[in-house]
């Protein structure tokens, strides 16, 4: 955000020189700008309003600035593709760049009034020269009325923003800072020291229209590891080809298509790969004979993001070390989601899931004590937390808006907490033996194994979101045989 808002030129080094007659010549005969329709769906109004109001309420007479944030450059005058901050979206249902929402104190609550940026309109030099914000260059933007009809809030241009809060630049408001340099500015006296927190803890529980999304996300998952198992025969053997890329980008298009992104940069581990945590280089060829290990998640239109793992013998056949290990985190991970209830520890899927894998690595001779030993400096952990070797994680994270969602929510109200309903986490045991250990039969080294599934807690039994892609590891080979026979399409 920039007190001016339509810079005359925006140009770089490497344009052309704009004469003088030249910037009169195309500022004449034009139409208006093709209307663009405000994108969001239109139900999220509702239920963004009472979110608004619960932010409100934590803080009663005080200023609340939430920045949606700005772009980021990647190079030189190229710039990452931008993504909305979570909070901001969560408010407001808005997703764009530079966009700001204020929360003004009255006697009864707050006023909310969302600024957005105009651009550059025919009859203006800039809408010819402005690559950053003029119509012709990157599209044109909904308009100020149409952005208030869909996201049912009152909406001023970006431009006035500077003015609007000049009588607050003493004031010590609420800002979340760091998304928005020139907003901070405008604000020198803000605190931001709780907001962010109180923001993740009123995020946690998520209302039916979340739950929905976040569903949905799970569902075009499900079609992009579908993909994926589709195009595995086209890259295994191929030592000429970086295999592990070509199935990201199989993905990559799904989550493009039906969705916003992927919500996280996809993980594609074959082989040795797959016992790598956070294998994101992505860069590997497809032995035949490995396994792959594929946690990949696509993120809705509305930034709600799904987060799955599977686990698959990349030629429909496990071998006997591959299948004691797969069959082991499933256990564990079966083991886990029955724990997943209102009422119950946050921790009690992990504890549950990790008792279950120290009892398998003890039953191998991998692990030197029972699962039933613990240890006075780690009370959590079973086989006295020596299997930490080979699990290397915890069991769950928070879901939803973020694929590690509510990160800044106090230890008490997340990690030791106990469950709600509405409530969405993950639950993901994993094994994973590395090449180069030799505290591990050979047999098993190199194999890394994951599974990972999304899960509503409810009053109830939970709720698997991503149950729509198998995990016995029968019906994993049967769905991989027939992704492989059905042709692909959008």
């Amino acid at each position: 955000m920039a007190e001016d808002q339509t810079q005359p030129d925006e140009t770089e080094s490497h344009d052309i020189p704009f004469p003088e007659h030249l910037r009169q010549a195309v500022a004449a005969d034009w139409d208006p700008a093709p209307v663009m329709p405000h994108p969001a769906r239109p139900d999220v109004a509702p239920h963004a309003a009472p979110r608004r109001a619960a932010l409100s309420a934590k803080y009663p007479r005080q200023l609340i600035v939430i920045p949606a944030g700005g772009l980021r450059p990647r190079a030189n005058d190229t710039d990452f593709a931008f993504r909305a901050s979570s909070s901001f979206t969560w408010l407001t249902g808005e997703t764009v760049e530079d966009a700001v929402l204020v929360m003004t104190p009255t006697d009864t609550g707050h006023d909310a009034t969302l600024y957005v940026r105009e651009y550059a309109q025919p009859g203006e030099v800039s809408y010819f020269t402005s690559r950053l914000h003029a119509a012709i260059w990157v599209g044109n933007v909904p308009s100020l009325g149409d952005t208030a009809d869909v996201l049912a809030i009152s909406t001023r241009p970006l431009a006035a923003l500077a003015g609007d809060l000049a009588a607050f630049r003493d004031d010590a408001g609420k800002l979340l800072r760091g998304l928005d340099p020139a907003v901070d500015a405008l604000l020198p006296k803000a605190d931001d020291t709780d907001l962010a927190r109180t923001l993740d803890e009123l995020r946690l529980v998520k209302d039916d229209w979340e739950l929905d999304r976040l569903r949905h996300a799970c569902e075009i998952t499900a079609r992009g590891f579908a993909d994926v198992a589709r195009e595995i025969p086209h890259v295994i053997g191929r030592g000429d080809l970086r295999g592990e890329r070509w199935l990201e980008g199989t993905f990559w298009r799904r989550a493009r298509l039906e969705g916003n992104e992927v919500g996280y940069t996809s993980i594609v581990g074959s082989g040795a790969h797959a016992t790598t945590l956070h294998w994101w280089r992505n860069h590997g060829v497809i032995e035949p004979g490995t396994l792959l290990l594929a946690d990949m998640g696509v993120e809705t239109d509305e930034l709600y993001t799904a987060d799955v793992t599977r686990t698959m013998p990349v030629d429909g056949v496990w071998s006997p070390a591959q299948l004691k290990v797969y069959r082991a985190v499933q256990e564990a991970q079966a083991t886990g989601i029955a724990e997943v209830k209102a009422g119950a520890d946050f921790l009690a899927a992990h504890k549950a899931a990790m008792f279950v894998l120290a009892d398998h690595l003890h039953s191998w001779g991998v692990l030197p004590v029972t699962a039933e030993v613990s240890c006075a400096e780690d009370v959590e952990a079973p086989g006295a937390g020596l299997h930490r070797r080979w699990t290397l994680h915890g069991t769950s994270h928070m879901l939803g808006i973020d694929v590690h969602d509510c990160a800044l929510a106090r230890q008490e109200n997340y990690r030791e907490g106990t469950l709600a309903a509405g409530h969405v986490l993950t639950v993901e045991p994993g094994l994973y033996f590395q090449p180069n250990d030799r505290s591990v039969p050979a047999e098993l080294r190199g194999i890394g194994v994951r599974i990972e599934d999304d899960i509503v807690v409810t009053d109830g039994a939970p709720i698997n979101l991503s149950g729509d892609l198998p995990r016995d590891p029968d019906e994993i080979v049967a769905w991989m045989r027939d992704a492989q026979g059905s042709p692909a399409a959008p």
